[in-house]
């Protein structure tokens, strides 16, 4: 469901729509490379857990990650910012941590409990975004603090598993990959908490009558 009309009484209304011009182009180089960053996923799904070829499923895990910010640097700087590439995006970003997350745990690569508190904080946003979509509003703007978390388990995941493919690397590459895990966790979990505040302020003004939804 498309947000309402924003209005500038309510500045968490007009947070969503300030920025470039949004179109409603498919085929465009941003949305390429998301879509090469989606095909990523199932690869490095089949290489860690049906081909076990541990080596070749960092390279692609490495080079997922580290392109996180290329699909959003070229739309804004082409100007080929669309609709389609604002979900593409996270979405590539979603699908990367949690099939990632899923694949570790069942190697033993990370602990259960980090998984789960990682998926508490999903169904935490899941739960912020349908009570928008119930009020008439679309997933919120993405939060700097939400992509800096982004960036770091992205940036761990290829590491730690690097820590476990290769003994050798084990013990610098493991202090390197947690540091970076355990930030992102924390700075996920605040992202989160934002966006629920966000939610919160929306839905009060909604029911205050000061939005029409």
């Amino acid at each position: 469901m498309s947000r309402p009309p924003a209005r500038e009484d309510h500045p968490e209304a007009t947070a969503a729509t300030s920025g470039a011009a949004i179109g409603d182009r498919v085929l465009t180089l941003p949305n390429v490379i998301s879509f090469v960053r989606l095909l990523g996923v199932p690869l490095f799904l089949y290489l860690l857990l049906v081909a076990r070829a541990d080596v070749a499923a960092v390279v692609v895990l490495a080079i997922g990650g580290t392109t996180d910010w290329v699909d959003g640097w070229v739309a804004r700087r082409m100007h080929q910012v669309s609709r389609l590439g604002e979900l593409l995006d996270p979405l590539a970003d979603r699908l990367y941590i949690l099939a990632t997350l899923l694949a570790f745990t069942a190697r033993d690569v990370v602990p259960w409990q980090f998984t789960a508190a990682l998926l508490a904080r999903e169904l935490l946003l899941l739960g912020s975004l349908a009570v928008l979509r119930r009020h008439g509003y679309g997933p919120p703007p993405v939060h700097y603090v939400g992509k800096t978390a982004t960036f770091l388990l992205l940036a761990a995941f290829p590491v730690l598993l690097l820590a476990a493919a290769v003994p050798g690397a084990a013990s610098a590459a493991g202090a390197i990959g947690w540091g970076l895990a355990w930030w992102g966790l924390v700075l996920y979990w605040v992202a989160g908490a934002l966006y629920v505040v966000q939610a919160a302020r929306l839905v009060r003004a909604v029911r205050a009558g000061g939005v029409t939804a």
